[in-house]
């Protein structure tokens, strides 16, 4: 715990040093810049991936950073330490401490007030003796806001590689379905947030528990709320919850706590 703790405070630092950095220099007679840059540093007290835990129920250190264009196109970095303890499909190709995700993309706007986003996300296991695990996933979604309502449907589907080979296959692919509501509470500094998430193929959490045998279906959902104490600083809570066996530290329904500096 206390590793982490120094992590967050360290990569918080290197944020906030940005982030006066930017604002020193910025003129305010200047115009609208076509780039973009932004991130965010955080704490959270479990590290769940699609409702399974990928920091064997302890605390995690994440942070990202994106660069985005005026034309919709955008690229970005997110990294988040690791902990894969002893159960879970990835155990036994990956033996890392941190995961790093590699994207890029296009956001823009449809018709009828609805939004559209797809690009290309990489996971990649650089720290340790990771094997074959990392592997690509296409994405696409829609969005649109009602008020202070949000809303987006999505999905993100791995075609068939080495990788996901965790069923006696020499390559497997992953589906992955996930409908996302999100809600500010009018003057108040709370919004309130909730998923409901379904995988099928190699990544789906009843074979990852044992329940199934098979690549069988399954769901996950949260719902969170999240209190800004300062516009760049925020404290959160989220009930996290999956289909499949009650493994503690795994895939337990929980409650994560997320302490989130942005930039």
């Amino acid at each position: 715990m206390p590793s982490s703790f120094r992590a967050f405070a360290a990569v918080a630092l290197l944020a906030g040093s940005m982030l006066t950095s930017a604002t020193a220099f910025a003129d305010e007679t200047d115009p609208p810049s076509e780039i973009t840059l932004h991130g965010h540093a955080a704490l959270v007290s479990d590290y769940r991936f699609r409702g399974l835990s990928r920091s064997s129920g302890d605390p995690a250190v994440q942070g990202a950073i994106e660069v985005s264009h005026a034309s919709g196109f955008y690229a970005g970095l997110g990294i988040s330490s690791l902990d894969l303890g002893a159960v879970g499909p990835l155990t036994g190709p990956v033996h890392s401490d941190m995961q790093l995700d590699v994207y890029g993309g296009w956001t823009g706007p449809l018709t009828g007030g609805w939004n559209a986003d797809v690009g290309l996300l990489y996971y990649a296991f650089p720290a340790g003796n990771f094997g074959k695990a990392e592997f690509f996933e296409p994405y696409a979604s829609v969005s649109t806001t009602l008020g202070p309502l949000s809303g987006k449907l999505g999905v993100k589907y791995a075609w068939k590689q080495q990788a996901l080979n965790f069923n006696g296959g020499r390559k497997d692919d992953n589906l992955y379905v996930h409908l996302d509501l999100g809600a500010g509470i009018p003057n108040t500094p709370v919004s309130l947030s909730a998923r409901l998430g379904y995988t099928d193929g190699a990544l789906s959490p009843k074979y990852a528990t044992g329940e199934t045998l098979d690549y069988a279906g399954g769901l996950d959902w949260a719902l969170g709320a999240s209190y800004a104490i300062t516009p760049f600083l925020s404290v959160g809570g989220q009930y996290v919850g999956v289909q499949g066996r009650s493994i503690d530290g795994y895939s337990n329904d929980t409650v994560v706590g997320t302490l989130k500096l942005s930039f």
